[in-house]
């Protein structure tokens, strides 16, 4: 049960009266104030809608709830349920207390009168341009429910891809973090400890590559406390510069060329384009809207730049395929599948070979990029250890050449 602030006016007195009550959504809350004769003027979720920090990480609203959201809606509205029923319906089945709220207010509005994409659109932090163009061309057709099933279906192969791309990440990104970790323990702890046995011995001189890593081991724990500030600040800087609009040209641009990520996110961008392209276009939805949407769920600055330059070439007359050609941030396969696809008019057809082409290669990709890594990481890993035990049994060996251990 959620709690509900409202706002209401009494129907016979034309008093305004505000007061909370329990209810499972907010169309429930609109129901339960109408039954005790007032007509609602505002209901706000209390601690929804201004979550606290803490409570928008808790209840934040994931693809999968989304999906789920999709796929209940498709079977339900093909079961010939009407959309306000079939909201009730996935309504109390969702866990999701954020979720409940958001259904709840799509509720409210459809039981205004509002159409269901208009509805979807108060919500952006949810519902992305994606699943708005989708469903509203859904209502145009008369094929609502086939609509969410393509939602859903794009959906989960955005979600499969971005969780392949995260997973072929996290595996050197672990091993960094497990390498720079002993490093620091070797570096803090052991070291110092050469140097104490060592300081004593008359004769004794610690190797320059002891002497340069001991140097790093008293500044590390004499300005820890810095180095952590440095550390914080390097990062906000980043975060900061990666928002702006040169920072996202950097990045995306290093994501495009950098090896051996480049190729890998240049065949996601290929398979997202194609994809979400395929989605839209069996839904009916217009070649410009397409392209206009696709360019905002790239989430790349060069890619969508290439495709805003081909919607004003589309525009002028030219074909899709014609304006994509050369294009140095689309792979010639696309506008290759795409010409084939206009000539033959199976333009969709070609788009979702072409995804599922791309969705192939981003495996292959993945694995080709695991196969390099491991040893090159087990190479990075061996010469840090090399360098740490050197560093430790040097001295030794040259107290030894010196005849000072007996």
């Amino acid at each position: 049960m959620l709690t509900f602030e409202y706002e209401a006016k009494n129907a016979k007195t034309g008093e305004k009266i505000k007061a909370t009550l329990q209810a499972d959504s907010e169309a429930s809350a609109a129901k339960l104030i109408r039954e005790q004769s007032l007509v609602p003027l505002d209901i706000r979720a209390v601690g929804s809608g201004g979550f606290t920090f803490l409570g928008k990480f808790r209840n934040r609203i994931s693809v999968k709830d989304k999906i789920l959201f999709s796929r209940q809606m498709s079977t339900l509205i093909n079961a010939g349920l009407p959309l306000v029923q079939s909201l009730r319906q996935v309504d109390e089945q969702t866990d999701n207390k954020a979720f409940k709220v958001v259904i709840g207010k799509i509720i409210t509005d459809v039981e205004g009168g509002l159409a269901f994409s208009k509805a979807l659109a108060k919500h952006p932090e949810v519902f992305n341009n994606i699943y708005i163009n989708l469903i509203e061309a859904g209502e145009v057709s008369g094929t609502l429910d086939m609509a969410l099933s393509r939602i859903a279906t794009q959906q989960e192969k955005d979600a499969d891809i971005i969780s392949k791309v995260r997973g072929a990440m996290a595996y050197p990104a672990i091993v960094m973090l497990v390498m720079i970790g002993v490093l620091g323990f070797m570096i803090v702890k052991v070291l110092p400890q050469v140097e104490v046995i060592y300081r004593d011995l008359p004769g004794a001189h610690l190797p320059l590559l002891t002497v340069v890593l001991l140097s790093i081991s008293h500044f590390t724990i004499k300005y820890w406390w810095l180095m952590l500030i440095l550390l914080g600040l390097a990062i906000f800087a980043t975060t900061r510069y990666a928002r702006t609009v040169g920072g996202k040209q950097v990045i995306d641009l290093w994501k495009m060329k950098a090896w051996p990520m480049g190729p890998l996110f240049m065949k996601v961008y290929m398979a997202r384009f194609s994809r979400t392209g395929t989605t839209l276009v069996a839904s009916g939805v217009p070649l410009i809207k397409v392209l206009e949407v696709v360019a905002g769920a790239i989430n790349n600055v060069h890619v969508e730049a290439s495709i805003n330059k081909a919607i004003e070439k589309v525009k002028g007359g030219k074909s899709l395929s014609e304006s994509l050609t050369g294009d140095p941030n689309f792979l010639t396969l696309v506008p290759n599948m795409l010409k084939i696809g206009e000539q033959s008019g199976a333009l969709e057809d070609m788009m979702e070979k072409t995804a599922d082409y791309y969705e192939k290669e981003v495996d292959n990709q993945i694995k080709t990029i695991s196969t390099i890594i491991e040893p090159m990481m087990m190479v990075v890993l061996g010469i840090s250890a090399f360098i740490i035990v050197a560093a430790v049994l040097l001295p030794i060996y040259g107290l030894a050449g010196q005849n000072i251990i007996k």
